[in-house]
């Protein structure tokens, strides 16, 4: 049975006061800009991670206008190599709509901040909490856990239901933090979940809670929360062509607007050898049988896993009709940094 919830803020409060991460770079000044990019940068990434991301994209985009009148390739050179580039790309859109709407700020409102590309209702809570001190509920995985094992929630937290359940207990909870604290116990959530409630071997005796946990109380603490029921990831396979010209630049290709990767700049890429093959006759003078084929590189994807084979050939040059375009550049090393790749064609380009 699920236990009373007006004692998790205050020892939760108390324990984050003495123990909880108090100088991460977002923290100081706590302004909603900040907020709102920590907060979209740490979704599905871990926060020693983000921490240089975040400095460096702040470097280059000072303030929301800053980032909003950048252009697409410069917001992805920032964040290349984080992940998930739907963030980037929903962060630079919603920026631009809060110069449109929002006279070039963040709205102190849930509904209009809710409307926001990418922002959805636990970011939108994240930061009205933390850069208003303003009373909203979030759930992250961290929180998911920490609430299934307090209250001994059996059920994979993605279900609707058990989603529902959770959200209605973090909402009463947040209801007993007390004003101008809203800020810390937000933080005090994501630590305590991030350095002693963790996914396994949770540190129980050292949690504040403990003494109201149903999980640590019956055993359940590494049963809790339900994991998802789990399926093999599918196996796909591609093949990258990596073509040099006599000057050592690579030719590199636009992604589509939508699918892995989209939008940004990548190496030209083929189902299997036969596509390859009428893609390199396509654009490129050379011979295609006489590319390099490197080692297979794998990548890991949420919902599948990559076999790339690259094939590399130097000193090439391009068909009449395939110059610099929208979708096609020759690059030079040196200026690859300056745009988004891909984590994993930037390994391979500088292997």
């Amino acid at each position: 049975m699920s236990q009373p919830i007006d004692t998790f803020a205050t020892p939760l409060l108390t324990w984050f006061d003495q123990h909880g991460r108090h100088d991460l770079p977002w923290q100081h000044p706590r302004t909603p800009y900040r907020v709102w990019l920590s907060e979209i940068m740490l979704q599905q990434t871990q926060v020693r991670v983000v921490i240089p991301y975040f400095e460096r994209f702040l470097q280059a985009f000072p303030t929301l206008p800053d980032l909003a009148a950048a252009s697409s390739d410069e917001v992805m050179a920032q964040w290349a190599g984080l992940g998930y580039y739907a963030r980037a790309r929903n962060l630079h859109a919603a920026a631009k709509r809060c110069v449109e709407l929002h006279g070039g700020e963040l709205p102190r409102d849930f509904e209009a901040l809710h409307a926001l590309p990418g922002i959805g209702r636990s970011t939108a809570g994240a930061i009205l909490s933390q850069a208003w001190n303003d009373r909203f509920a979030i759930m992250d995985g961290n929180v998911k856990r920490v609430l299934a094992r307090v209250h001994g929630i059996a059920g994979w937290p993605g279900l609707p239901a058990i989603e529902k359940q959770l959200w209605a207990l973090a909402v009463e909870h947040v209801q007993h933090v007390p004003q101008g604290r809203l800020a810390d116990y937000t933080q005090a959530q994501m630590d305590f979940g991030a350095t002693l409630c963790t996914r396994a071997n949770p540190a129980c005796l050292l949690c504040p809670v403990n003494p109201q946990c149903v999980a640590f109380r019956d055993g359940l603490t590494e049963a809790l929360p339900t994991p998802k029921p789990g399926k093999p990831l599918p196996e796909r396979s591609a093949v990258m062509l990596m073509a040099f010209d006599a000057q050592g630049r690579v030719l590199l290709q636009r992604r589509p607007p939508v699918g892995i990767w989209s939008g940004l700049w990548s190496l030209p890429q083929a189902d299997d050898t036969t596509a390859a093959r009428a893609w390199f006759d396509a654009h490129l003078a050379g011979d295609f049988d006489a590319a390099d084929e490197l080692p297979d590189t794998p990548h890991t994807f949420t919902h599948y896993r990559l076999h790339m084979q690259p094939l590399r050939w130097k000193r090439l040059s391009p068909r009449d009709a395939v110059g610099d375009n929208a979708d096609l550049r020759w690059v030079a090393p040196a200026e690859l940094t300056t745009l988004g790749l891909p984590a994993p064609i930037r390994k391979l380009l500088d292997a």
